[in-house]
């Protein structure tokens, strides 16, 4: 049966049917075929979606949206372009800022794009960056917001193995960082080797004046983190809290968003969740035909018989993640291949936390991994350019991702560091 699975799933998904519907078809006709009663579809439907710390999701996308509409996202770029001044490769450096700044607040990878893109990919073709390389960082640079907390690839994960949220959360600043830094190292090199020069100087007014209108967007992160580790808040009432405080700055502080536009981002944060809830659900019913067949078991065993090394299951693992991400969103990859993949990680002795940063990490590639990289469309439906040309600007910083990944892999202590500090 599991032959049969694995073909259905294939054939849909090529012909263009939605994840949670593949899900779906294939749990209910494999049920049927086993002649288990349909109320095990009823129960998977609702069991997989009563968790608290889903409701976190919708609040991380409203409050995302919120800034990239509201005017808190192009104060936060100006601060830190202001910031950066003639250091070389000051543009992309500061794309890369931005991108794990905003990250920190929206959780988004492709609400990043959109946020950076309008405002950064204008100025970089201005001063010479070229549209290769200038289509390839903002689409690459979105990514980032998956791996920085809030993560809402985080939260899914949390709910699949019922991995500590907060651990989580702490356990991607030091990798988020570091992805960030290689590809800063990159910009860096390319604008020094192409005599890039951003033509600007540090100025004091404007470091200052930039400052000061920052700080009601700067107060989104620090609401955020120091409720949820300060104990005041659990991540899903951070979200919410953070939602009212996004809505209050936009509207009454800087008066950029109005009420009707808030409506608007409402309606868009209803279907973007209920998509990530439908998949979750769906993937409920589907995970009893891996566990009436013993998958999990099964793919342990075959490990086991072939003695590899934990290094050599932990290549395989991205291997297989880098593959799933150049087809599936991260929504899907996290509910379909977590029950799959985390035995063969618990056998080869990964830490849970640590495997939830690799596994979040290897989705955030995959968001700009074509063919079908979603990132990849955001940008071309942004920018008004080919595929082809998105693509073509994406190698290097798929490269610089990957030397990224492998240090997040082999060293575990990066991930692990700060939840064993502050969570023991």
């Amino acid at each position: 049966m599991l032959t049969l699975i694995a073909l259905g799933a294939f054939v849909l998904l090529i012909i263009g049917i939605p994840m949670w519907m593949i899900f779906l078809a294939l749990a209910i006709s494999g049920m049927a075929w086993k002649g288990v009663s349909m109320e095990v579809v009823v129960q998977g439907l609702t069991g997989s979606i009563n968790k608290l710390v889903l409701l976190s999701v919708p609040g991380f996308i409203f409050a995302g949206g919120v800034m990239g509409q509201g005017g808190m996202s192009r104060r936060l770029i100006e601060w830190i372009s202001a910031l950066l001044g003639r250091v070389p490769g000051g543009l992309p450096l500061t794309t890369v800022t931005a991108a794990e700044m905003f990250g920190a607040i929206s959780g988004s990878s492709s609400a990043t794009v959109a946020a950076l893109g309008k405002i950064l990919y204008p100025a970089l073709l201005k001063n010479g960056y070229g549209e290769k390389f200038s289509l390839g960082l903002i689409t690459s640079s979105g990514a980032i917001a998956i791996i920085i907390p809030p993560s809402i690839t985080m939260i899914l994960f949390s709910v699949m193995t019922n991995a500590s949220i907060g651990s989580l959360f702490l356990a991607g600043f030091l990798p988020g960082v570091l992805v960030g830094l290689c590809a800063a190292a990159y910009c860096v090199w390319y604008a020094l080797k192409n005599g890039i020069a951003d033509g600007r100087e540090w100025s004091l007014a404007e470091i200052v004046s930039t400052s000061r209108a920052v700080v009601w967007t700067l107060g989104a992160p620090a609401l955020i983190f120091g409720g949820i580790y300060g104990g005041f808040m659990t991540p899903t009432e951070a979200s919410m809290a953070v939602s009212v405080y996004a809505v209050a700055v936009s509207v009454f502080v800087y008066r950029e968003l109005s009420w009707a536009q808030v409506w608007n981002i409402t309606r868009e944060t209803a279907l973007l969740s209920a998509k990530v809830f439908i998949i979750v659900a769906a993937s409920g019913v589907f995970s009893w035909i891996l566990t009436a067949e013993q998958v999990p078991q099964k793919m342990v065993a075959t490990i086991t018989d072939h003695e590899l090394s934990p290094v050599m299951i932990l290549l395989m693992i991205n291997v297989v993640l880098l593959i799933v991400g150049m087809f599936l969103d991260p929504n899907s990859a996290i509910v379909l291949f977590t029950p799959l993949l985390w035995p063969i990680a618990q056998h080869a002795g990964v830490d849970l936390i640590h495997f939830g940063i690799i596994f979040t990490v290897n989705l955030a590639i995959g968001m700009f991994s074509p063919p079908f990289g979603l990132n990849i469309f955001v940008s071309c439906s942004i920018f008004k350019v080919p595929s082809a040309r998105v693509i073509a600007g994406l190698t290097p910083f798929f490269l610089v991702y990957l030397v990224a990944l492998a240090i997040i892999t082999y060293v575990p202590a990066l991930s692990l560091y700060l939840p064993r500090l502050l969570m023991n």
